[in-house]
Formats: C-alpha cells, structure tokens, sequence
C-alpha cells in the first residue's frame, strides 16, 4: 500500500490530508474554463523537476470525509477534481471518489502514471499523467495502468523539448493510446514555447489535444487557483 510521504497509513482509514479546498476554472483537461470544485491532497511520491505544487508535499490537515464532502457542497458544484501532490498516494482517496460520484458530481481525478488506478470508481474521469524523461520520473511510470483506461479518459504529456516531445510520440505508438482515450500534451510552463509544440504537433498530424494551463495566464503561480 502506498502512502504519501509523512502520512500514517494508521491514520488514514475516514480521512485523508488535504492542504486546500477551493473554487476555481478548470485549468486543464476536456472540462478547461469550467468552474470547479478542486480537493487538493498532500503528499507526492514523485518529485517532478517542473512542479508547480511543491507546497502540497507536506503539511495539509486530516480531514473526514463527511467533512470534506460537506466543504464541497458549499459551492453547489457540477465539476469536482481531486488532484495533489499525487491524490492516490493516499488510499482513502478511493473511497472519496465513490462519494463524490454517488452525490451526483462530474468528477475528474489528477494523477500521475505512477500509481494503480485499477481501484479508481469507474464514473470517475482519470487525467493520467505520463512522466516523460525530462521530467525526471519517467522511471516510475506504471504502464500495466493502460489497460484500465477508458474511452472518456485523458491521458497527458507535459512536454519539456523535442526529446520529450519524440518519446511521447512513440509511447502514443507502443500502447495505441489515441484508441484507448484522449491524449493531451502540454507544453511545460517557461520551459517549452506553446507555439514550438504546436508546430510539431500540426506537422506530425497528432490525433491530440493541445492544452496550456489556463489558470497560469490567469493567476500564475499563485496557490488556490
């Protein structure tokens, strides 16, 4: 059982560790500019070298379920997206998932291609993120996690250069991931021009979305957004 770093697996059954709860616009995903009801849990197990939410590694506050899913209500919500750190580090995620889903929400799950999303609640959208080499993690991808992907799925690619860039490409290949689900590749922020990844993405003809984190043009860096 995995469990995120600092974080007692005798203290995770009805409960988790959040750093933050907030109502933002979705920055991300198929779901981008739509507003939405963010769970950020702490602790990652990864240490990619772009992140932009080193904060949420440590500290955050135990929180029930009951509680978190009632902090949720206040903002009457459709869409709710559980991300981290990496949010199935802790196991308890999965059963706040489930809730989430059985309270009628469109609900979206950010986790790297790092852990076992076999367990995931199947109405929940996974956005799986695929570590490339320059990120710095690409050892820890979980490749059998493919087969558990589902049409309404997302799986993305931060891309930091062309090296990245041609490793994605081939990974699309070796797992026919375009027929699995939706790929998305995203420029990383100030380290790849939107427009380079753009040009190759159109001279290659990629069956892909291309994405830029919206809440970065918009709020930046700032945590709660």
């Amino acid at each position: 059982m995995a469990v995120a770093a600092g974080l007692s697996p005798r203290h995770e059954a009805g409960r988790l560790r959040i750093t933050e709860i907030f109502h933002s616009l979705q920055g991300e995903s198929r779901t981008v500019g739509m507003p939405t009801v963010f769970i950020r849990l702490t602790g990652c197990p990864l240490r990619c070298q772009y992140c932009d939410t080193e904060y949420a590694f440590s500290g955050g506050e135990w929180m029930p379920l009951e509680d978190i899913c009632n902090s949720v209500a206040t903002y009457q919500p459709t869409y709710v997206t559980v991300t981290g750190g990496e949010p199935l580090a802790q196991p308890s995620c999965l059963t706040l998932l489930t809730k989430l889903c059985d309270a009628d929400y469109e609900v979206s799950l950010e986790t790297s291609g790092a852990m076992d999303i076999s367990q995931v609640d199947p109405r929940v959208v996974k956005v799986m993120d695929l570590k490339t080499p320059a990120s710095g993690e690409v050892d820890k991808n979980r490749y059998e996690n493919m087969q558990h992907l589902q049409a309404k799925d997302q799986a993305k690619f931060v891309i930091c250069d062309l090296a990245d860039y041609e490793w994605a490409k081939a990974c699309l290949v070796e797992h026919d991931l375009a027929q699995r689900c939706e790929i998305l590749f995203s420029p990383s922020h100030g380290q790849l021009k939107p427009a380079l990844l753009a040009e190759w993405i159109l001279q290659d003809c990629l069956p892909v979305r291309f994405q830029l984190q919206l809440h970065k043009y918009l709020w930046g860096d700032e945590p709660g957004h």
